[in-house]
């Protein structure tokens, strides 16, 4: 599993703008099965996406088709876990 930390480096107002995008984009992943959960950072300088790929270059090649990394309005942080105490209702996400 994967967290994917962005991190907005432009206006809100410019992140706006690409808003509807970016939810088609989150959509096509959820869609998939690779996203479980996201959200924005309170206080609001960028988000966060939960996501059960497979490894960090397919969370990349994902991430590299976001419109805030197309158009340059977000940084990301991967970062990879490997959760071992979880709640029952959250088993079904989980990979042995």
């Amino acid at each position: 599993m994967f967290i994917i930390s962005l991190t907005y480096k432009t206006s809100l107002e410019n992140v706006e703008r690409y808003i509807p995008e970016h939810n088609l984009f989150l959509q096509k992943y959820y869609d998939s099965g690779l996203f479980i959960t996201s959200g924005r950072k309170e206080p609001r300088t960028g988000g966060i996406i939960i996501a059960n790929t497979v490894s960090k270059q397919e969370t990349q090649k994902i991430v590299s088709e976001d419109p805030f990394h197309v158009h340059q309005i977000a940084d990301y942080e991967i970062i990879e876990f490997i959760p071992s105490k979880y709640n029952e209702n959250f088993k079904f996400f989980i990979k042995d």
